[in-house]
């Protein structure tokens, strides 16, 4: 278990950001976190070693003051958690510039510039820097293309920094697959949506990105089913086919079922 740290969180209000948050801020691993969400305020129980922050990460501004409120908090960042994002579920066959730009900003140009600030934080010190990525980011799915493109844009940002960056930071990143969480709710805007299987727990991601990150891992894959049945996809194209068939069904069921309900609402 990390213990001992400065920690940062971004995300934490749901999900995966507040299983780790929970996990970390146990009373006996001695954590200072600050735990950062646009709707933090929901989060209660947590003692003095906990400062809930709430801000926009989806713009410079809102992370700017995120790393403003944690150099009030500590002297040091010793552990960067970027975790915060959301997806769309849709088909992509519209025109909004806007619509684009806002997933974007959240999921890739965040954790991008949080990146460079991290560093100049650092000034040289050690430190941990955990991106969330996705499954998705190595396999897009239906129903998914912005959300995926700003996956796989993270999948060859954490390649090229690999190589740049100074020894004196750490890369760890996370790729988890269907989480049970509100991600799908958030996705679907409120419409039914199926997880794509297979599907793992919060608490499970949480766990395995705090030992990746105690190991040092520079890539984390928490689901244990998902490289097995990456290395069976490639190697028979077939069942690759099949699978992304059957995503494809699921995308055509979800739009089928959202017009009906968006009729019955009228």
């Amino acid at each position: 278990m990390i213990r001992n740290q400065n920690i940062v969180i971004t995300g934490a209000s749901s999900g995966i950001g507040k299983a780790i948050l929970d996990m970390l801020a146990a009373k006996e691993n001695n954590n200072r976190i600050v735990a950062a969400s646009r709707s933090i305020g929901k989060l209660e129980g947590f003692g003095d070693n906990v400062t809930l922050f709430p801000c926009d990460l989806s713009t410079q501004a809102g992370v700017d003051a995120l790393f403003d409120k944690a150099n009030e908090v500590f002297p040091k960042i010793d552990v960067l958690i970027c975790n915060a994002g959301a997806p769309y579920y849709e088909r992509y066959d519209y025109e909004d510039w806007g619509r684009i730009e806002r997933i974007f900003s959240l999921n890739t140009f965040s954790c991008m510039y949080s990146y460079s600030k991290y560093l100049n934080h650092l000034n040289g010190r050690e430190g941990k820097l955990v991106f969330t990525i996705s499954a998705m980011g190595e396999m897009a799915l239906p129903g998914y293309a912005l959300y995926a493109a700003t996956k796989f844009a993270m999948k060859g940002f954490q390649q090229a920094i690999r190589i740049e960056s100074p020894k004196n930071l750490r890369i760890t990143c996370v790729y988890p697959v269907s989480t049970k969480t509100n991600f799908f709710e958030v996705g679907g805007a409120g419409h039914t949506v199926e997880k794509p299987f297979p599907v793992q727990t919060a608490e499970a991601v949480a766990k395995a990105t705090i030992k990746g990150v105690e190991r040092g891992r520079k890539q984390v894959y928490p689901c244990p089913v998902y490289l097995p049945s990456r290395f069976l996809m490639n190697v028979l194209p077939p069942v690759r086919s099949l699978y992304l068939k059957s995503q494809h069904k699921m995308l055509l069921r979800f739009l089928a079922r959202k017009q009906n309900e968006e009729k019955g609402a009228k």
